[in-house]
């Protein structure tokens, strides 16, 4: 694999000058998403609402692969997205645009994430780790939503059922093949 930096489209969502500011030197984790959505346009849609009229911004992660291994900058590292409850300021995410659960997320009768990830999807983003690992040089480690964030909530189809709020990456995402690619650690979770 190349040491060259991978092509990254700069496509900033609207509101990304007032998500705060942080020293890329703090960054020591990053997280592994999927978008649960079927496409990058739909994944754009979702990243422009604004979710905190507060502040005026949404939920996004910082760089999103797509399928066919292209690679979009949605937030730079010296912002915090909101992308993980409770990890974001130390933290930067990576979307992988999957399908996951969609459109019913939290239908207990459709938790199944079957769509695996495409080889040239994988090597885009172990491209882009690696390339992370230089351009951070605080980042260490790494961890999947599903890991940080395991609220779980009531079934949209039967209220006496919960299910994960997250799921992603899911057990289909390569952990073995990544991780023997990078120089990152899992995070040890408490």
């Amino acid at each position: 694999m190349s040491d060259r930096a991978p092509d990254i489209s700069i496509q900033h969502l609207p509101y990304v000058d007032r998500l705060g500011q942080r020293e890329p030197a703090s960054i020591d984790l990053v997280v592994i998403h999927c978008t649960e959505l079927p496409d990058m346009a739909m994944a754009r849609e979702y990243g422009e609402r604004i979710l905190y009229p507060e502040a005026g911004t949404g939920a996004a992660g910082h760089w999103y692969v797509d399928r066919d291994g292209s690679i979009t900058e949605y937030v730079p590292a010296a912002r915090i997205a909101h992308h993980v409850r409770g990890w974001n300021p130390r933290s930067v995410g990576i979307e992988l645009v999957n399908t996951g659960r969609f459109p019913n997320w939290y239908d207990s009768r459709h938790q199944a994430m079957t769509e695996p990830y495409p080889p040239v999807q994988v090597e885009a983003l172990v491209h882009l780790l690696r390339h992370l690992c230089t351009a951070l040089p605080g980042l260490r480690h790494i961890a999947g939503h599903e890991e940080l964030d395991t609220e779980r909530v009531q079934a949209g189809d039967d209220p006496s059922l919960t299910v994960a709020r997250k799921v992603d990456p899911g057990p289909l995402f390569p952990w073995q093949d990544v991780l023997a690619q990078v120089p990152l650690q899992k995070l040890p979770i408490p």
